[in-house]
Parts: structure tokens; C-alpha cells; sequence
């Protein structure tokens, strides 16, 4: 070949090679923004290999076309660019903040690491409310696909999403409209094995714990598990190992060996599978707010948050999610107890959760005032009712109630008819004196007239000298109605049924309104009636009087008028007992 040749096709080369287009640097799942702690691909539109820039110095480790971001730290912010066959790209900027969007996702039902064809469910929630939102998800092989959703409320919504066999990892997340506002993202990478290595959702966190669990699908019934980190033993445990202290070098790939059996195990040694491995992730420790407490009351700072950040106050009860308070204010007194914390907001974007506080508001004195008087006072009603009910039990109980006796002397006595033999019942219709001494002239009075006791026990009591209880007895006893209706009731003794009971039992006119009438007796109308009936004034001033009717005198009165022995003590009780 002559030289001229050779210098001819070395023009085209060069010629071809500056007709070329300028490489040119996107970002995969596209954002607007990016947050601590999200992952994503920075992709070069040329074929490898690609040279790849950042800040104008030539980052050797990569040279495929796509560089993959697994966490993305503040420290990542800066420019970027990829050169292929001598032509670089324009640069690309990348801030990464680093606080956290407003919005929360996380997973409600599944894990961070599924078999492919299962199902899982993610619960979207923000404060300011998800009206217009949609939720997006990004897998490699297929680019970022809308999830579709039915808001049920205008601060939380369930996304149910099916993971794809065959994808190694899908990333999920949501944004309003204009996608200026978004959620965290959510990484579930998928696994065929019976074992999986489970881990937190989000990068761990440096200076924060970290959890890894080894899980057998359809069995809890791990005897055994073993932890390795890049093919060295970590820990063996039951099923879970704790990182305390996370720091940047536990980022590395994750597995564990998992010894089990299942419920229906009968014979034959118990599995062992290894599980996949997994990138363990770790971010940086970001802003976060900090809670103090003096003298019981909280107060929220957010040292490296800029000035027009306010402060939110959260609150849970234990196993329960957290829940915000509403308001926003540096400080606050706590209330109910249960666990507190807080984070400074501001537009789209909010610092970690504070550290927390637990307060305890301590017994309720109401609860405590109610919880020891109720039952006290049940106690003394119980036992108010059960000595009302021993005290009805063990009592005498009398025949009738006391009977106020008017004595001559103006005194009142009251005594109490016992079920005891006659001689209490004769004590009760003693008429004696104050001492209570008895009389043996009315003992014999009573037993001559052989009075039964029913008598006695229907004509004791005035409030029921004219029930129909003392008709009865007084039947028995043998005593005509016409008599029992006189006597019964003193309200009656003037009333013309009176009247007519005497008419009918032969006694004149005369004698029935000397006796119908207590204050009457002593009457000079009633002495003029005797008179006229032909009785001696003897019998007269008698039964006038009543502190005399009692007396032997005028028993033996009465009995010279013709008048029997029972009547007459029948008559001598009634004015006395119906005043009471």
C-alpha cells in the first residue's frame, strides 16, 4: 500500500470518528431527586467499554456502560460523565440530600427477599395527604411500569403487586403528579431457594443496629443457622444474628445455612440448604433531629437542618405504629404515656425520627379512687343486706307491734307481747301501775271471761282492731258481729254501722252512745242517756270515767247492769288501745 493510501484512510478514520454522536449519561429509574439512601443506575448510551468520570477524575474500577448507585451518600454528589472512543459526554450533576421524602413506604405483607410468582403488599402513607399520587415500579429487563391504585383514605393506601420470577431485584416507589414530591424506595429482590436471607427493607444505617434473620419458607422450625459474610463464618444462632453497631465496612454480600425440619417430619435427617447471597447495604448516618427532656417537658432541635425547618411530634403505645400529633411546635408536655419523637420538616423532605423518649404518666388517681371504693362499697352493702337478712332470722320477732298505753298520770308506756307463755301476754294488757306490776284482779278477769287467745292477739294491736283478721277471731271466740263491728274500730264507735251492731246485739239506744263515744262518756249528755235507760248512776259514772273503767268497781258495775264479764273487758280495752 503507498503511503498516499495510507493517509488517505487514516483521514476517514479520524473523520468517522469526530462525525460520531457525543456519548450521552441518563439516570435509570429516572428521579427528580435523589434521597440518602436510594439506588440507581447511571447508563451510558454507547457500547462498552466506557470510560466513566467523576469530577473530571477517571473512576478505573468501572468500565461498563451502566454504573449502578446500590446507596447513594451525600458523598456522591457531584458531576458525572462516560467517554467512549474518545468523546466524552456532557456532564451530569447528581445531589444527593440527605434527609428523607415526605411520603413513607414500606412493606405490609412479604419480605425483602421473595420467591418469584408470590405476592406482596406495600402501604404508601403521608401527612399531606395522597390525592393524585401513583406508585411506579422499575425492573431492568422491562424499564419503570405505573402501578395503578383505589385511595381509601386521603392519608394511607395498600399497593398490591405480584414480583416476577426471573427478576433479580425490582425497585418500588411513588410520587404526586407533578413528581415533586415522593416516597422512599422499596427493594425486593427474589429468590428460588428454600432459604432466604431476610434483612431490613432500607440500607442499614451507620451507628444503628442491624437484624438479619435466616428464613425456611413453610417451617419456623430451625434448629440451626449459620451467618457468612463474603464465604466467612459470622455467627452460628438460632435464626437470627444482630449487628449492634453498624459501621461503613459491614456493607458486603450476606448468607446463611439454615438447618430445619417441618411439622409433618417423621424419620430421616433434617434439611440443609444455603441461601443466596444478598448485598447488605449501608448509607450514612443522615440528619437527624434530636428530643430532649427537663423537668417533664420535651423539646425537639435539628442542629443540622437550616432555619426554616419546623419540628413534628410523633407518638405510639407499645406494637403499635407510630401516629403524629397534631400541631408543630419546638416543645410540648406530654400527656398520655407511651413512647415520643420527633423530626424537623420541611416542603418535601424531613430528617430521620429523633431519639425517643418514653414517658409514663403514672397511675390514674381517679381509676385508682374508683378501683378501691367500688368494691368497698359493694362490700358494705353485702354485708348491710346479710345482717338485715341474720338479724330477721335470729329475732323473736314480737306478736304485734309495741302498743303506746296511756296511764292516768299522763306517761306513755310501751311494752312488747312476746310468744311466750300467758303470763307475758297478761303483762303486755296489765293496766297497772308504772312499776308494772300486776294486777291479779284483771289476770282473774281475762280468765274468768276464758277469752281464747286468737281474741287476744286481733284485739291487741289498735291499727288492726277493725281488720278482718280480728272479725275472724273474734267469730271463733264465739262473739256475735254485731258486737265484734262495735268494738273493733274506735273511728267506727259513733258511726251508725255502730250503731246498728249494738241495735242488733239488744242494747238500747242509750247505753250505744254512752259507749260509742271515748270523749263523750263523761258527758252529761251521756249520763242524761244512761239515765233515761234505766242504769243507776253508779254504772254511769263507771264507764264515764276512763281512768276508772278498768277498775274492779266497774267490772262489778257493768256486771250488776247485766252486762257479761267479756264484754266488759272488751269495752274497758277499746279507748285506750285505739288512741295508739
Amino acid at each position: 500500500m503507498s503511503g498516499r493510501t495510507l493517509l488517505l484512510l487514516l483521514t476517514v478514520c479520524a473523520h468517522h470518528a469526530r462525525c460520531q454522536p457525543k456519548p450521552t449519561v441518563s439516570m435509570l429509574p429516572k428521579l427528580k431527586e435523589i434521597f440518602i439512601g436510594d439506588l440507581f443506575y447511571l447508563h451510558c448510551d454507547t457500547p462498552s467499554p466506557v470510560k466513566w468520570y467523576f469530577n473530571d477524575e477517571e473512576q478505573l474500577q468501572q468500565t461498563g456502560n451502566a454504573w449502578k448507585f446500590a446507596v447513594a451518600w451525600p458523598k456522591h454528589s457531584g458531576s458525572y460523565q462516560c467517554e467512549h472512543n474518545g468523546q466524552k459526554s456532557d456532564k451530569f450533576p447528581i445531589d444527593v440530600v440527605d434527609f428523607s421524602p415526605m411520603a413513607s413506604l414500606t412493606i405490609k405483607t412479604g419480605h425483602p427477599v421473595m420467591k418469584g410468582g408470590y405476592s406482596v403488599i406495600l402501604q404508601l402513607d403521608n401527612e399531606e395527604g395522597l390525592q393524585g399520587w401513583r406508585c411506579r415500579v422499575y425492573r431492568r429487563a422491562n424499564g419503570t411500569k405505573t402501578i395503578k391504585f383505589k385511595l381509601k383514605s386521603n392519608k394511607t393506601v395498600d399497593i398490591y403487586t405480584t414480583i416476577r420470577s426471573g427478576v433479580p431485584e425490582t425497585i418500588f416507589w411513588c410520587t404526586n403528579s407533578p413528581q415533586s414530591d415522593r416516597s422512599n424506595q422499596i427493594i425486593i429482590r427474589t429468590s428460588n431457594k428454600a432459604v432466604a436471607l431476610e434483612m431490613y427493607p432500607l440500607p442499614a444505617v451507620v451507628g444503628e443496629s442491624l437484624n438479619l434473620k435466616c428464613l425456611a419458607w413453610g417451617t419456623d422450625q430451625i434448629s440451626k443457622a449459620v451467618f457468612y459474610k463474603d464465604d466467612n463464618v459470622l455467627s452460628e444462632a438460632n435464626s437470627t444474628f444482630v449487628i449492634s453497631n453498624v459501621e461503613e465496612v459491614t456493607q458486603g454480600r450476606y448468607k446463611c445455612e439454615a438447618t430445619y425440619t417441618h411439622k409433618a417430619y417423621i424419620s430421616g435427617p433434617p434439611y440443609h440448604i444455603i441461601s443466596d447471597a444478598q448485598d447488605v447495604l449501608v448509607q450514612a448516618l443522615p440528619v437527624k433531629a434530636v428530643l430532649s427532656a427537663d423537668n417533664g417537658l420535651l423539646s425537639c432541635s435539628c442542629p443540622r437542618c437550616p432555619s426554616d425547618f419546623s419540628h413534628r411530634w410523633y407518638y405510639k403505645r407499645d406494637g403499635q405504629p407510630w401516629e403524629s400529633i397534631a400541631g408543630a411546635s419546638d416543645l410540648m408536655a406530654p400527656r398520655s404515656s407511651g413512647t415520643y419523637a420527633c423530626r424537623a420538616v420541611r416542603n418535601n423532605r424531613k430528617s430521620f425520627l429523633s431519639n425517643t423518649y418514653v414517658y409514663d404518666s403514672g397511675p390514674n388517681l381517679l381509676l385508682i379512687i374508683l378501683f378501691i371504693l367500688l368494691p368497698l362499697a359493694g362490700a358494705l352493702i353485702c354485708a348491710a343486706v346479710c345482717y338485715t337478712l341474720w338479724k330477721k332470722r335470729h329475732s323473736p320477732g314480737p306478736i304485734y307491734e309495741d302498743v303506746a298505753l296511756k296511764l292516768r298520770d299522763g306517761g306513755d308506756r310501751y311494752e312488747t307481747v312476746q310468744k311466750g307463755g300467758r303470763e307475758a301476754e297478761y303483762d303486755t294488757l296489765n293496766k297497772g301501775a308504772a312499776g308494772g306490776e300486776r294486777k291479779e284482779a284483771d289476770y282473774q278477769a281475762l280468765e274468768k271471761g276464758e277469752m281464747k287467745e286468737g281474741v287476744y292477739h286481733t284485739l291487741g294491736p289498735g291499727e288492726a282492731a277493725g281488720a278482718q283478721g280480728g272479725y275472724e277471731a273474734l267469730k271463733k271466740a264465739g262473739m256475735k258481729e254485731g258486737v265484734y263491728h262495735t268494738l273493733g274500730t274506735e273511728g267506727e264507735t259513733v258511726a251508725q254501722g255502730g250503731y246498728e251492731a249494738l241495735k242488733k246485739a239488744e242494747m238500747k239506744e242509750g247505753l250505744y252512745h254512752t259507749l260509742g263515744t271515748e270523749g263523750l262518756t263523761g258527758a252529761q249528755g251521756g249520763y242524761e242517756a244512761l239515765k233515761k235507760a234505766g242504769m243507776k248512776e253508779a254504772v254511769y259514772h263507771t264507764l264515764g270515767a276512763e281512768g276508772e273503767t278498768g277498775a274492779q268497781g266497774g267490772y262489778e258495775a257493768l256486771k250488776k247492769a247485766g252486762i257479761k264479764e267479756a264484754v266488759y273487758h272488751t269495752l274497758s280495752e277499746e279507748s285506750k288501745v285505739a288512741k295508739d
